[in-house]
């Protein structure tokens, strides 16, 4: 490890260590807004109502597959702080441009600190950037927060309670822990 590195300047991973996230598996995604900003639109009658930055933050997601090669998608859904969604990581090799990976170079060891391509992280790098991107041009103080949570979907039936859960997230905004 680079000795200027080793005290800080990278936050703690969720990740799990144990796996490699280009494997092919189904993963439950959710990211926050910055300070958990309601950006997004608003639940009106148990109904998520998007705005033109909602609109742009859903319109990027549907738009992963025709971007990167061996991704489906599951259950989505974007609140006024969030979105919930399934990636699907198939067995098929992706292709793509790492477009949003930084040209951070320690030690000419690029390969050990880039995230491999098609990868979990890059993926969702790769959204965030073009969500944040493109929602300047409508609201300049648009942000993510710096992580984002997945789980790996470890069985059809869990794969089912999450899709119920991502579903009907609207109707129970109330009760969700990321409301402000």
């Amino acid at each position: 490890m680079d000795k200027h590195f080793k005290h800080g300047y990278k936050n703690k991973s969720n990740r799990a260590n144990w796996w490699d996230y280009s494997n092919p598996a189904a993963y439950f995604i959710t990211i926050c807004t910055k300070n958990r900003e309601k950006f997004f639109g608003e639940i009106i009658n148990t109904e998520m109502v998007l705005n033109d930055v909602g609109k742009l933050a859903d319109k990027f997601w549907e738009d992963i597959p025709k971007h990167i090669k061996g991704v489906e998608l599951g259950e989505f859904v974007v609140m006024p702080n969030h979105i919930h969604g399934i990636l699907i990581l198939t067995n098929q090799k992706p292709v793509g441009a790492l477009h949003a990976t930084p040209l951070l170079v320690v030690n000419n060891k690029m390969s050990e600190i880039s995230p491999k391509k098609g990868s979990l992280s890059v993926i969702i790098r790769s959204y965030k950037s073009v969500v944040t991107r493109e929602s300047r041009t409508i609201n300049p103080d648009f942000g993510w927060q710096a992580n984002y949570y997945d789980r790996i979907i470890r069985n059809y039936e869990e794969y089912l309670r999450i899709e119920e859960y991502i579903h009907f997230n609207p109707e129970n905004w109330n009760k969700d822990k990321f409301t402000s």
